[in-house]
């Protein structure tokens, strides 16, 4: 006779919070017991327990937040959970965990912890106040609307200012950088949010952060995650698709022309402020400036948004004697700069770590004047600004030798080899990965490979709960131009203005390339024009929260305006629209990484020398999670109902096709205009039959 162990007391807990009868169902009459939901934190439960690490692809509907947030609090553990952007971390926090603790009946301190740049610096807004009859008027105004809701904040967190947009040019003014800020010199030090955040962080139970604030401070090792994660056993990471490219761009250099900028600027006020009359501030700052300027000019014409490559001395697009000449003309205007300090900055903080800044990007100039670091990718990034970047091809040393704690360079040894090593007594440690999309197979090693994970993990995979066949249909017209083809984005357009329009908009379109999304956009606006029944969105000329409330508000049930909104990047992922606001999408090429990015060409070079298809083992994997991301954004609820449109033949026509559509959810495929038409047409006609038309 077959004996199974008894559940722990924490799985046995687990599983009661989950049950019809249980305290979530006590406490929301909207819930609803499923089976994947409990099966996933039973798997969490059973990592806090007994440490490890586990990888969990949870597909959209799952409610994979209460699956692991209700194990991590009834755990009573210390536990850290990152997720991947501040909003995601505001809503877990002022939302769900408030939500559960109340539900579960524990006891539980909580802490939000975000990045410098998030929350009020007083030290600066002192400095921009004083400053304040140089800035132009519509800064002057924002300054004395922060300034207004910095006596009543307890946080100091500036999202809870509202009308700030994130593109504002007053939260530079008024928010500190690892670079500027004073540290224990500052004279507002007893006062600091981030310091208030980061003990009350400290003190808790239970600490959310997110990817950038984790990575960073791992990166440059400050007193923040670096000091709260020893003091954590359980470690959550939300949205973990996004930790590859997040820690890349945080595990090796970065220098740019706005760091000189900045430099330059707070130069100039703290130099006129403490030490006027002491040297010519001015000229010091101008000369920064000037040394920035020609920076960004020898490159040329490089198209705003453009990822130079950078194999030798200079980016591709710019002269090798011109990128040397301005590399040059930095590192003297860093040194006159900091020649002026050494004479005064012993008048005030402000001016020593001013000097401290000038001397880090005088190394860091020196830095991107020589060779590439072996084993790593260096690359420039043309806008407005000039973004210098070097990093590691992924995240999986850092991950392993810093995180997992594995012997350095020892990559054949285990997790269960580490473990069976630790000290006695010593519990290990529990790492919990998930995400709806981490990959197009079972062993999900899209995510695990270069995170470090392959042989570590285990990997459990959760259906969605959402009934697709009935709720979703796909279609792919077989008469659209291919992508290459000049005309494949006038002829998309044309069936995204038909479609939208008699659905009354409830559209979002999601395009591969911003170029893309400006010729749709534009085609799109021509069909509608501005008085017409539909209003087309284009991202970028709006903040994004501002364009999803418009879209949200677009369902053009109570007569108004129906919207389309065309978006690219961002709007792949994160973006929640239940019910018939968001009715389909589009979206018009298969989202292949581009091939003459400077990443994406060292991941593949480092494959195709190990023997491995550079394609089949990277470009199409990369596909399907990002296919998968996009068409997420259709079915979001239970009630839900839509068409996804791919306006890429190759889809169903090349043999990688097979495994993307198999990467996409189970829905029923359309094979002609007639057929996506009528789809069309059911989702503007109520159904008293069709338990989706609730």
């Amino acid at each position: 006779m077959n004996s199974f162990p008894e559940p722990s007391p924490l799985v046995q807990q687990v599983v009661a919070a989950f049950l019809p009868d249980g305290a979530l169902a006590r406490i929301d009459d909207q819930f609803r017991t499923r089976e994947g939901q409990a099966d996933m934190a039973i798997a969490v439960a059973e990592t806090v327990e007994q440490g490890g690490v586990l990888v969990v692809e949870a597909g959209t509907g799952v409610g994979k937040t209460f699956s692991y947030l209700v194990p991590a609090i009834l755990s009573g553990e210390r536990v850290l959970v990152s997720t991947a952007t501040k909003t995601l971390q505001d809503q877990l926090f002022q939302r769900d965990l408030p939500h559960l603790v109340q539900a579960l009946g524990v006891p539980l301190r909580t802490a939000l912890l975000k990045g410098r740049s998030s929350y009020l610096c007083l030290h600066r807004l002192d400095a921009a106040r004083q400053s304040a009859e140089d800035v132009d008027p519509f800064v002057a105004r924002g300054l004395a609307k922060v300034e207004q809701w910095s006596q009543a904040t307890c946080t100091g967190d500036l999202a809870e200012l509202p009308g700030l947009d994130e593109r504002s040019p007053v939260i530079p003014l008024v928010t500190s950088t690892r670079d500027n800020c004073l540290g224990a010199q500052c004279p507002k030090l007893r006062s600091c949010h981030v310091n208030t955040a980061r003990r009350d962080a400290l003190a808790a139970d239970l600490v959310v952060v997110n990817h950038h604030l984790f990575f960073a401070d791992l990166a440059v090792r400050e007193s923040g995650i670096a000091e709260l994660l020893p003091t954590v056993r359980v470690a959550i990471f939300d949205e973990a698709h996004q930790l590859n490219e997040t820690g890349v761009q945080f595990l090796g250099m970065q220098f740019s022309t706005g760091q000189l900028q900045d430099f330059a600027r707070d130069l100039l006020g703290a130099g006129l402020s403490y030490a006027r009359g002491m040297a010519d501030w001015p000229e010091a700052s101008k000369a920064i400036e000037r040394s920035a300027r020609e920076l960004r000019l020898s490159l040329g014409s490089a198209a705003p948004g453009a990822r130079l490559r950078w194999y030798g001395s200079a980016p591709e697009g710019a002269s090798p004697s011109g990128w040397e000449d301005a590399m040059r003309t930095i590192d003297r205007a860093c040194q006159e700069a900091l020649t002026v300090l050494e004479t005064c900055m012993e008048m005030a903080p402000d001016l020593q770590r001013l000097h401290e800044r000038g001397l880090e990007l005088q190394r860091k100039a020196a830095h991107f004047a020589k060779d590439c670091s072996a084993g790593a990718v260096r690359w420039a990034d043309a806008g407005v600004q000039l973004r210098m970047v070097e990093s590691p091809l992924d995240i999986a040393s850092a991950v392993r030798t810093r995180l997992l704690r594995l012997p350095p360079h020892a990559q054949e040894t285990s997790m269960a080899q580490f473990i069976e090593t630790s000290e006695p007594g010593e519990r290990p440690r529990a790492w919990i990965f998930t995400s709806a999309t981490l990959g197009d197979e079972p062993q999900l090693r899209w995510f695990t490979e270069p995170c470090g994970l392959e042989g570590e993990a285990k990997v459990l995979q959760v259906s969605s709960p959402f009934d697709y066949a009935a709720q979703a249909a796909l279609y792919v017209p077989a008469w659209l131009p291919r992508p290459a083809d000049p005309g494949h984005a006038a002829a998309l357009a044309r069936l995204c203005a038909d479609a939208a329009e008699r659905l009354g908009g409830r559209t979002l379109v999601l395009t591969t390339t911003l170029r893309a999304l400006r010729t749709i956009g534009d085609a799109l606006r021509q069909y509608f024009d501005a008085g017409g029944a539909i209003e087309v969105l284009v991202q970028g000329e709006w903040p994004k929260r501002r364009l999803m409330e418009r879209f949200r508000a677009g369902s053009n049930n109570d007569g108004g305006r129906g919207c389309v909104l065309v978006a690219s990047a961002s709007f792949w992922e994160g973006v929640d629209v239940p019910g018939d606001a968001l009715q389909l999408v589009v979206i018009d090429k298969l989202p292949f990484p581009p091939p003459h990015d400077p990443l994406v060409e060292a991941r593949s070079q480092r494959l195709e020398q190990a023997g491995r298809s550079a394609f089949r083992d990277y470009s199409v994997p990369e596909a399907a999670v990002a296919l998968k991301q996009g068409a997420g954004r259709l079915i979001r609820r239970e009630t839900d109902r839509g068409i996804l449109v791919v306006g890429d033949i190759r889809l169903t026509t090349m043999p990688y096709g097979r495994r993307l559509l198999a990467a996409l959810p189970p829905m029923r495929r359309l094979d002609s205009d007639d057929a996506f038409y009528a789809e069309l047409e059911s989702l503007t006609t109520p159904s008293t039959t069709d338990p989706y038309c609730a």
